[in-house]
């Protein structure tokens, strides 16, 4: 199994990746320990904060089993912080191509954010088998996403945006998702709180969650 592969069978084990912000570094381990603790060792933190790269360095430092990717990556230079840094995947809100040939090219599985059929093929087009449907509730939900793949039998998704426990078992039955992202156990008011017992306590339950 190649490196990029067994990465997705990880995540396709995991069926949730926590999306997570992170504003202030001193929350970082903390706030893995509480993913760990709650049985989902894996985040995927977004590099929308200054305090973003730094955050996942210390926590792949600390936390080597987890499994770790860069969101809201936009350029190749940001895709070569996160991997410095310890991402071993990278998610984008939309399809950059360029920003997808330069992870190919340093070796660090890409999942770009597709909500077309052009998104999807222009995707294919680069060799890719899994995409992000984004943003997946306001796109239209399961039923647009059923639709949206039905030509494209060879492409897996992992729907992010608007995933909640009251729904990720839907998404999760549908046989073309390897996974979903959400917040809904790392809300940014229960990091900014430092309420950290209660993001594990959340964690365990969407784990429970997705057993089902």
């Amino acid at each position: 199994m190649s490196a990029s592969a067994d990465i997705f069978q990880k995540i396709k084990q995991t069926r949730v990746i926590p999306v997570v912000t992170i504003n202030n570094t001193g929350d970082a381990l903390p706030l893995a320990k509480a993913l760990c603790d709650g049985g989902l060792p894996c985040a995927e933190i977004t590099f929308r904060t200054q305090a973003a790269e730094e955050s996942m360095r210390l926590i792949a430092a600390e936390y080597p089993q987890m499994l770790i990717g860069a969101g809201t990556i936009l350029t190749p230079e940001q895709a070569d912080k996160a991997k410095a840094a310890g991402a071993k995947f990278i998610v984008s809100p939309g399809l950059n191509p360029r920003v997808v040939e330069h992870c190919r090219s340093i070796g660090v599985p890409m999942i770009p954010g597709c909500m077309t059929p052009s998104d999807i093929e222009r995707a294919i087009e680069l060799g890719l088998s899994t995409v992000k449907f984004f943003p997946a509730e306001a796109a239209g939900g399961l039923k647009m996403l059923k639709a949206l793949s039905a030509p494209y039998p060879n492409i897996e998704f992992m729907p992010t945006g608007g995933i909640t426990d009251k729904n990720i078992t839907e998404y999760l039955s549908f046989n073309k998702v390897i996974a979903c992202g959400g917040s809904f156990m790392v809300s940014n008011e229960l990091i900014a709180a430092g309420d950290f017992s209660k993001i594990t306590e959340l964690t365990a339950k969407s784990v429970e969650v997705c057993k089902v």
